[in-house]
């Protein structure tokens, strides 16, 4: 019915990001250096987002501390992946834990995803 190489169904990073399954943050991550596009899944989004505001924790600052935090585990990490843990104040656990995959993207491009550790 179908040859080996026939291709039936392709789900890109790009159709990923316009659906909201990964959220495009490679704007603030060039400012904490780094040089390929950055998405984050929807799962890590939501934790950053759903945080009540307290004084001095809001969305963008606990998006800022996510990609630094990114940045320091990826350069003291050898491989296409590494796990860590960022503070997140005012969360269920105080803490949340994610990994950091580079990895290609849509035409072979260097792309990093930072998501939860159970997800791919």
């Amino acid at each position: 019915m179908f040859t080996p190489n026939e291709i039936i169904s392709q789900y890109t990073r790009k159709d990923a990001l316009d659906d909201g399954v990964l959220v495009d943050v490679t704007a603030m991550a060039r400012a904490v250096g780094f040089q390929w596009p950055v998405a984050v899944t929807a799962a890590v989004w939501s934790c950053i987002q759903d945080i009540p505001e307290q004084r001095g924790q809001d969305p963008t600052g606990r998006l800022w501390n996510l990609l630094v935090t990114a940045s320091q585990a990826a350069r003291s990490h050898t491989g296409s992946e590494c796990r860590f843990q960022v503070k997140m104040p005012q969360s269920h656990t105080n803490w949340l834990h994610v990994k950091l995959l580079a990895h290609a993207g849509d035409h072979g491009e260097p792309v990093i995803t930072i998501m939860e550790p159970n997800e791919d």
